[in-house]
């Protein structure tokens, strides 16, 4: 099993398994790997995943629960969710946001369900009403700095469908500055400028 934490664009693996993926990166002289299971190793990942010089990260360790909730400890959990929304003509809406084309997504309220937050954020950041929850795709973790906690974002994703008639209003205090239907074929134009978190949910719904 892998976890993936992205540090900006860098991948962070916590794995307990070198598969295929992984493998590329053990070898690489800009990839850190780790296996000692403990407080002072997991500060050190982290730490070293901060550094410009390196571009990837391999924890291992056998037991996946239990490294996945010691790296948990130390940041602040930060709750969202998403949607990768299809519209009748399987165009897939994009919107472009503080320099990047992203996917609309947000935190997650006191007492509200994974499901009402991708529906709700989605509604807020697009403007679109009749929308229909569809199947989850995967979930995404990302680390950033905020008022000087570290926080760790852990975003589930879901299939949306929405209708292309309807009039797309992008949410310009949340700095959305423009909405696009996108044809599939277009997507790796676009990925070009796009976190790699969100490539990995386009990777995991099989249109990148």
């Amino acid at each position: 099993m892998n976890l993936k934490i992205y540090f900006n664009d860098k991948p962070l693996f916590l794995t307990d398994n070198i598969d295929s993926e992984i493998e590329p990166f053990v070898h690489h002289d800009d990839a850190v790997f780790i296996d000692e299971f403990s407080s002072p190793g997991i500060k050190s990942m982290i730490h070293e995943m901060r550094e410009e010089k390196v571009h990837a990260g391999i924890f291992y360790h056998d037991k996946i629960d239990e490294l996945k909730k010691a790296f948990w400890k130390k940041f602040t959990i930060v709750i969202a969710a998403g949607g990768l929304l299809l519209n009748e003509e399987q165009e897939i809406l994009l919107m472009f946001r503080r320099g990047k084309w992203d996917l609309p997504k947000g935190k997650l309220d006191r007492g509200e369900t994974i499901e009402d937050c991708a529906l709700r954020e989605t509604k807020e950041e697009t403007g679109l009403v009749d929308l229909k929850l569809g199947k989850p795709i995967t979930t995404t973790y990302h680390t950033y700095d905020e008022s000087g906690k570290h926080i760790l974002k852990e975003t589930y994703w879901f299939l949306i469908r929405a209708k292309k008639e309807e009039e797309l209003i992008p949410q310009v205090n949340e700095q959305i500055t423009k909405l696009e239907w996108v044809k599939p074929s277009a997507l790796k134009e676009y990925s070009r400028n796009m976190y790699a978190s969100i490539k990995e949910v386009l990777k995991e719904a099989d249109y990148l």
